[in-house]
């Protein structure tokens, strides 16, 4: 079973950036399709982003493409969610969450987020000035 630790969060203004972490122990991530996902107060979660176990396949949501970005690096068992341009309605705890595929190296989706197993405890990003 792996366990999942976001870092990285914190507060910025309007067009600023941050990179997100979610470290991986227990397991290789490269086991794992990875989702990112938000939670703002009195909203549901929602997807951002995820990358396959192979890294090759990505998707963002609407809200993301074009100024987020997500990678893995393998060799430090960590996904990566980099957030450029960031806006107030970004603001939310963010979650990465990951999901065991053995055979599909190129799977993985933003919703539902129950597809999903394991979570991390969330990271704060506040975007004001």
């Amino acid at each position: 079973q792996v366990q999942l630790v976001e870092s990285g969060g914190g507060l910025v203004q309007p067009g600023g950036s941050l990179r997100l972490s979610c470290a991986g122990s227990g397991r290789s991530l490269g086991e794992y399709a990875i989702g990112w996902f938000r939670q703002a107060p009195g909203k549901e979660r929602e997807g951002v982003s995820c990358i396959s176990r192979s890294g090759r396949n990505t998707d963002y949501a609407d809200a993301a493409k074009g100024r987020f970005t997500v990678s893995k690096d393998s060799a430090k068992n960590t996904v990566y969610l980099q957030m450029n341009s960031l806006k107030p309605e970004d603001t939310a705890v963010y979650f990465c969450a990951a999901r065991s595929l053995r055979f599909d190296t190129s799977r993985c989706t933003i919703r539902p987020t129950t597809w999903y197993e394991y979570w991390g405890q969330g990271a704060q990003v506040t975007v004001s000035s």
